[in-house]
């Protein structure tokens, strides 16, 4: 199976856990509860399709596997609660399901660009997103790797800024 299925299987498993969640809105206790239901459901079948993969292929299914079904969940969840008048400070703090979802998009994507690149071990590069701003972690073997990743993910359409905490295997 090539980077570039993986990486569409991926993003496939992103969008069917949300789609559920997201035509839920205004439910009774019963749509609500059919709701989760599809989205285990959904959850389990992905992470299924995740078992004929092997190494960093399969944890990267993984991941996007149960970070689709978070992402499902809490959309369910916003769209069940009632419409309530919040303050400014209260919204500035937290991170909507939209902008969550947009992180885990950005993530998804820097992470199957990084798994594309066949001069980077990207079993050992973490990503994390916020905001737009990609946060890349993990060891790597040489400082051009460290490049590579940087500008790779600096590539990927969303992305804000880039923040390297990546560490040279060998150094403290």
């Amino acid at each position: 199976m090539s980077k570039l299925e993986i990486g569409a299987i991926a993003a496939a498993i992103a969008l069917a856990l949300s789609a559920g969640a997201l035509a839920a809105q205004g439910m009774s206790e019963t749509q609500y509860k059919a709701g989760k239901d599809r989205i285990e459901a959904r959850y389990k079948s992905a992470k299924a399709a995740c078992d004929s993969l092997s190494a960093n292929a399969k944890d990267v299914c993984m991941a996007e596997a149960k970070g689709a079904q978070k992402v499902a969940r809490a959309e369910l969840d916003a769209s069940n609660k009632p419409a309530t008048k919040k303050s400014a400070t209260s919204t500035a703090k937290k991170e909507s399901v939209g902008e969550y979802v947009d992180d885990s998009v950005i993530t998804t994507k820097v992470k199957a660009a990084v798994l594309q690149d066949a001069s980077l071990d990207s079993a050992e590069i973490n990503v994390e997103t916020s905001k737009g701003r990609v946060q890349l972690s993990g060891f790597v073997s040489s400082r051009a790797d460290i490049n590579t990743a940087v500008k790779i993910a600096k590539g990927v359409k969303g992305v804000k800024s880039v923040k390297n905490d990546m560490i040279l295997k060998g150094t403290k």
